[in-house]
């Protein structure tokens, strides 16, 4: 026999036996792997009649989407072809014992320097809907972010009606001079930073704004179809309503999980949150054009902006018939402070919790935390004055009254390289409850002073943990979107006021509570999460307003390996940034 025919038949059978395997088993089909280039870069962008010189990945504004399946590996190649060294953080993914690849700098790696790269490498697992990435150093991701969106397997569908299109609304902030500038004078001021210029929808600021009439996003759609909206919230501070006008949406996943249905005209999302709803258009052309509107949710001290990004959602004719003078109809939001709207809004978020989609919500707990958190003040350095809350004194953040001080090296490799010793990098005794207990949504003590150190919780494998996030009126009650990097958490119970041990648990639910990585503190309140530490590594917990980030109200944990090789952190790769 010619060999060539005969490999080549052979060949052939083997492409037979494929196509038969997956036409037949399509759940036996491996998931693939998917490869991605982030080149950063800078790029010119004009708004509010401003040009400047932003950070970018790949020349876009936002950033370009990441897409893949639950299930499929991602390798992105992250190229630094700017003067600021950058990390990028894939918010939500649970990294399974790929922490190396999670992204917070000085945490998890040493940020990438100018003219070197670092390849991600991570797996998602168990999740599907909408995350984002995004730069974690600084304020840098003011402009480095972009959607994650992840398809479910290929054998696998919604659990609610197919969409006709699928539109990804990212929520931004514009500031016309660096955002660097912005932070890093705040920091030496010691008092509030400047706010941002404007808020942008899918980097637009809209009609709204000085002008900026052309720079509006515009989402056309057609009559009676289903629309789903991937929406995220990337701005750096503010909280945000949204809603358009004369049309209902109906959430269906929060955070890359999915959640019972429920409908609503209006929705609330945190920073560091994703929510994806459903859009249902009129089955007629109405006679009118939508405005797609936010607005800030704003608690607690300090300036903010109180300005409205906009975007229009305009019907497409069948007949182009003119459209532009057809009359705006704008929705009705909150006020901006409606904490009590914020708080019916976000106890609607249940999971979906069924056979198909079952939850493991932790019923028995091995390790409970009390974790107060807020802001409060520091010394301002001898022979300086400063513009903090207080005479002479600069803002502060803490949790239980520590600010956490980012060291100038990687805290896991640390932790890698030298175990409990650490040289010297942190120290392990995170207390488990305020040191100083007081009347947390009361009348604030006298002294505002926080402590700086780098204090870290070990837990060890598969502990199930119980966290009381406590906020704090030390100055001024205010929400805190808190986010653990590495995992999803339950959100089993919240309330008002200070957390009674005796009475609160009584009312946690255990059956179906929401599966999230970033959950609002309420502002004068309290939230209860529940989870297993299933993930070895070191992980970042903070709140995912900026400002408060800079000013402290951050911490971390360290959870050990388990005993089987699928349940210990991976090694370092070789291409591990260095300090």
């Amino acid at each position: 026999m010619n060999l060539t025919y005969f490999h080549s038949f052979q060949s052939l059978k083997v492409l037979l036996f494929g196509f038969c395997v997956i036409t037949l088993f399509p759940e036996l089909v491996v998931s693939i792997t998917r490869h991605y280039t982030f080149n950063i870069e800078y790029l010119n962008v004009t708004r509010l009649c401003h040009t400047r010189n932003i950070l970018s990945v790949n020349g876009k504004f936002p950033g370009p989407r990441l897409v893949a399946r639950e299930g499929d590996r991602v390798l992105v190649k992250v190229v630094n072809h700017i003067s600021n060294n950058v990390t990028i953080h894939w918010h939500g993914i649970r990294q399974k014992t790929t922490g190396w690849s999670d992204g917070p700098a000085y945490v998890t790696q040493c940020p990438i320097q100018t003219n070197q790269t670092y390849t991600y490498n991570f797996t998602i697992t168990g999740q599907r809907g909408t995350l984002f990435w995004h730069a974690h150093i600084s304020w840098l991701r003011a402009t480095l972010y972009g959607p994650i969106i992840i398809l479910p397997k290929k054998n696998e569908s919604y659990p609610f009606e197919k969409p006709y299109r699928e539109i990804p609304i990212l929520f931004g902030e514009w500031f016309n001079v660096d955002p660097e500038a912005v932070i890093n004078q705040a920091l030496q001021t010691g008092g509030g930073p400047n706010v941002s210029d404007a808020y942008t929808i899918n980097g637009l600021p809209g009609p709204f704004y000085n002008c900026s009439s052309k720079d509006t996003f515009k989402l056309k759609v057609k009559p009676n179809k289903t629309y789903l909206l991937r929406i995220i919230n990337a701005a750096l501070n503010e909280e945000l309503f949204f809603s358009i006008a004369n049309h209902t949406l109906t959430v269906v996943e929060a955070d890359a999980r999915y959640i019972k249905p429920f409908n609503t005209d209006i929705i609330v999302i945190t920073p560091g949150q994703t929510t994806n709803v459903i859009l249902k258009t009129k089955p007629y052309f109405p006679n009118s054009t939508f405005l797609m509107i936010a607005r800030p949710y704003v608690t607690g001290l300090g300036t903010f902006d109180n300005s409205t990004p906009a975007g229009i959602l305009q019907y497409k004719q069948q007949h182009k018939s003119p459209t532009k003078n057809l009359p705006f109809l704008k929705p009705t939001l909150p006020f901006i402070n409606d904490t009590n709207f914020v708080s019916n809004f976000t106890r609607k978020f249940k999971s979906l919790a069924n056979s198909k989609f079952p939850i493991n919500v932790p019923k028995k707990v091995d390790k409970k935390l009390f974790f107060t958190v807020g802001l409060g003040t520091s010394p301002c350095p001898e022979n300086t004055t400063c513009q903090g809350p207080t005479n002479n004194t600069k803002f502060a953040a803490s949790v239980n009254n520590y600010s956490f001080v980012l060291p100038s090296v990687s805290i896991m490799e640390s932790y890698y390289n030298f175990g409990n010793s650490n040289n010297g990098v942190y120290k392990t005794d995170f207390p488990d409850n305020p040191l100083n207990p007081f009347n947390y949504t009361g009348t604030p003590p006298n002294n505002t002073m926080v402590n700086n150190d780098t204090k870290l919780v070990v837990l060890k494998f598969n502990t199930s943990v119980e966290l009381i996030l406590q906020d704090t009126s030390i100055l001024g009650a205010e929400s805190h979107p808190l986010h653990l990097h590495g995992y999803d958490f339950f959100v089993v119970g919240q309330g008002f006021g200070n957390y009674d041990s005796n009475k609160d648990p009584s009312n946690f639910n255990l059956f179906d509570p929401v599966e999230r990585n970033t959950v609002g503190v309420p502002a004068g309140g309290w939230v209860a999460i529940r989870f297993f530490a299933d993930n070895p590594g070191v992980w970042f917990m903070h709140c995912h307003l900026d400002i408060h980030t800079s000013w402290g109200l951050r911490m971390a944990w360290i959870v050990l390996d388990g005993p089987e090789s699928n349940q210990k952190l991976q090694p370092p790769p070789s291409d591990l940034p260095k300090c």
